[in-house]
């Protein structure tokens, strides 16, 4: 009893095998449903980025955004920094005008 018969009458971009070997690379475990859905959800997405590809995108210039964004970078100023009291005041710990943290690399 094929689950997922409608893949057959499309093409496939990718199969249940591929989906297989994908899960297996990242150590993955699936069960037969879920390789049946996720193959049709990757053809899905597969087939619609090859229809994408067939519009036509000459004079088009490249946007990283959908919407146009503009940063909201402030001016560079030279401030007083906190002294060092202040700004060790809450360390859990210190050394000297240092925060003391936990060996992390052995």
């Amino acid at each position: 009893m094929k689950r997922y018969r409608h893949l057959e009458d499309r093409r496939l971009k990718i199969t249940k095998e591929q989906v297989e070997y994908v899960a297996h690379l990242a150590r993955l475990e699936f069960s037969e449903e879920e390789k049946g859905k996720f193959t049709t959800q990757l053809n899905d997405i597969l087939l619609y980025m090859e229809k994408l590809g067939e519009v036509d995108t000459a004079g088009v210039e490249p946007e990283t955004h959908a919407i146009a964004i503009q940063n909201a970078f402030r001016e560079d100023r030279v401030r007083e920094s906190l002294p060092h009291e202040l700004s060790l005041a809450n360390a859990p710990s210190e050394s000297g005008n240092c925060f003391r943290v936990p060996k992390v690399i052995e």
